[in-house]
């Protein structure tokens, strides 16, 4: 589905990205883990053209590096950015119609507005009213269910669980858990350490621009090392 090759991404003189290297199949779920401030965002920012990119990115077999970011998602990339980027003055059903692409007709693909309302009955309650009022887990939830409407083949998910309550964040997992039973690949970047291991198929650990650690949620467990160095406090 996606193969990064030698990724590298600058602000101004600062060399972000240094060398990435990641691959992500069909339906699976792969946790991006790190500190604050080794790439993880930026990974999903050059991927999704956000960052210009060095490198390749291969997706579904094109080479995508170089693309502006809406060619990039009109190709079957989604993204859901951590700061959420909801439009707070139009209403949670507006903000979900934007969600489309350009000539997809509301409920082609393999979600509606009315699943989006099935699983999250608080966006439903609030349907008709501004997102800004939402709380914050209901706003990332509606952030998620904007880019399912999409139909992406891929999605990308930048720290879902930020701030979210404990039982928010069992809803974001159940719902990454419902994304990838549909076929969807998803690449999650996470800083919680439990819903990553419980959940993701696969496991990147990435510190200061590359991947010092590729392996399973058992391989991690078990790799006391690799938690100190490059995740634990």
């Amino acid at each position: 589905m996606l193969d990064v090759t030698d990724l590298h991404a600058f602000y101004g003189k600062s060399h972000i990205l240094q060398g990435v290297n990641m691959t992500i199949r069909e339906g699976e779920i792969v946790a991006l883990l790190g500190r604050n401030g080794v790439g993880r965002s930026t990974t999903c920012k050059a991927v999704m053209g956000e960052v210009q990119p060095q490198g390749s990115v291969m997706f579904k077999g094109k080479e995508i590096a170089g693309k502006k970011a809406y060619e990039i998602a009109n190709l079957g990339i989604g993204y859901v950015p951590e700061n959420r980027d909801i439009f707070p003055g139009l209403t949670t059903r507006q903000n979900l119609i934007l969600g489309l692409k350009p000539g997809q007709k509301e409920g082609q693909g393999r979600w509606s507005m009315q699943n989006m309302f099935d699983m999250f009955e608080n966006l439903q309650r609030r349907a008709d009213v501004e997102a800004s009022v939402l709380s914050g887990g209901e706003q990332q939830m509606l952030t998620m269910c904007r880019t399912l409407m999409g139909d992406p083949d891929f999605v990308m998910i930048d720290e879902p669980t930020e701030g979210l309550s404990p039982q928010m964040v069992q809803r974001v997992a159940e719902l990454l858990k419902e994304i990838a039973s549909r076929g969807i690949a998803t690449l999650l970047v996470e800083q919680k350490l439990s819903i990553a291991l419980d959940i993701a198929d696969r496991v990147y650990v990435m510190g200061h621009g590359h991947m010092v650690f590729e392996g399973t949620p058992e391989e991690l467990k078990e790799r006391e090392d690799v938690r100190k160095e490059w995740l634990e406090v």
